[in-house]
Parts: C-alpha cells; sequence; structure tokens
C-alpha cells in the first residue's frame, strides 16, 4: 500500500502515541521527518529520537515527554495537504495559540519553525502546527 501523505501519517502516530501514554513510537524514516523531529525537540515537544537503521530506508524512533504525566503534545494539526498545498509569504506568517505554539515552514532555507521564519524574513508552505 502506498502512502500519499507520510508527513500526516507520522502527525497521527504521535498524536495517538502521546494520547495512549506510550514511551515511544517508530514510523520510517526520512529527511524531512528526521528535521521536523528536531525542531519538535529544540521546542521541547519529544525528548529525543533515533534514526534505527534497516536494510530499506530506516526507523525514527522518538521518546514522546510527558510533564505531570500528561503529553508535552496537546495538539497536531496538519495544515499543507497534498489536495490543498497552503503557503504564506513573510508578513503573514501564523501564530499558534498567540505564540504558544510552533508552525512547522518549509522555506527555501529548509523546515524552520515561524519564530525563525520571521527572524530571516521568509516565507514558505505551512506543513502543520504543533502546541
Amino acid at each position: 500500500m502506498s502512502v500519499s501523505d507520510p508527513i500526516a501519517d507520522t502527525l497521527t502516530i504521535i498524536r495517538n502515541g502521546a494520547n495512549a501514554r506510550k514511551e515511544t513510537v517508530e514510523f520510517k524514516a526520512s529527511r524531512l521527518l528526521e528535521r521536523m523531529m528536531t525542531i519538535f525537540k529544540k521546542d521541547g515537544y519529544i525528548e529525543d529520537f533515533r534514526l534505527l537503521k534497516d536494510n530499506k530506508q530506516g526507523i525514527l524512533k522518538v521518546y514522546l515527554k510527558y510533564e505531570n504525566n500528561k503529553p508535552s503534545i496537546i495538539g497536531l494539526k496538519r495544515i499543507s495537504r497534498p489536495g490543498l498545498r497552503t503557503y504564506t509569504d513573510n508578513v503573514s506568517i501564523p501564530r499558534v495559540l498567540n505564540g504558544l505554539g510552533t508552525a512547522v515552514i518549509s522555506s527555501s532555507k529548509g523546515l524552520v519553525t515561524d519564530r525563525e521564519a520571521r527572524k530571516l524574513k521568509i516565507g514558505g508552505e505551512i506543513l502543520c502546527y504543533i502546541w
């Protein structure tokens, strides 16, 4: 079975794992998803992640983070999808929960957060929101 939207599938795996209070979740690796997990780790939404080698493309193992037995990830939302791409310019970059959340943007400088995009004054495709 082919996967038409691996980003949405990954976000769903993370969301369901956090709601089920799992310690780790696993999904197929890609450079885009690896960079996205780097952003999630830097912003404090996950503990850590590891790239496990196999004979194919590899597996990303994500260690979920909990504070006071509550998941650090309250919500994940896919914004731009294959059927409806969503782009933004540098002056209209959205703020997630008035700056409490993070928007992940695919730009000409690679994957960046909404704060980094404002600082660099670049726009791009809004991939997802996390809060």
